[in-house]
């Protein structure tokens, strides 16, 4: 961005979390052309006063790649905040756009959910969630969490 007086807040690289939580994807990176990946991250230590999200690309994985390390599906570990979360899964087919085109398990609290179509899922502050895990994706899936905390952890 420009060297303006406001420039400063519009990110249009990505910035690595400082730190990253410890039941965070442990293959989780930065995404490149053609690959998945964490697009952009943002919370008050990447530019002070701003409250946390993060974007993700989630691509298929071809079929003769090799199984994730530990045999484990790209997801996240149960957890608890003492804030608010919205978590969201949108689907890229402009035909249907409510077709996540993937298979989504979340657990809230004690409870499992299928995901199959475009979502907003809100988490109120306390409530165990996750593990998240992508189950099948077939096509590209743009996911995004945001909470108003400065940090995600």
């Amino acid at each position: 961005m420009p060297k303006t007086k406001y420039g400063k807040y519009i990110l249009s690289a990505y910035k690595a979390p400082v730190a990253e939580a410890p039941w965070s994807p442990p293959n989780l990176r930065q995404a490149g052309k053609g690959t998945g990946g964490r697009l952009f991250y943002l919370d008050g230590q990447i530019v002070p006063g701003a409250s946390y999200m993060e974007c993700v690309w989630v691509m298929p994985r071809p079929a003769a790649a090799p199984p994730m390390p530990g045999g484990r599906k790209v997801g996240t570990e149960a957890h608890t905040h003492d804030w608010d979360e919205i978590i969201a899964f949108i689907g890229t087919d402009h035909d249907d756009p409510y077709d996540l085109g993937a298979e989504v398990e979340l657990w809230l609290g004690d409870e499992k959910h299928i995901i199959t179509k475009s979502s907003l899922v809100f988490i109120p502050a306390g409530l165990k969630h996750a593990p998240l895990t992508f189950l099948k994706v077939d096509r590209p899936v743009f996911h995004f969490t945001s909470g108003p905390a400065k940090k995600y952890f």
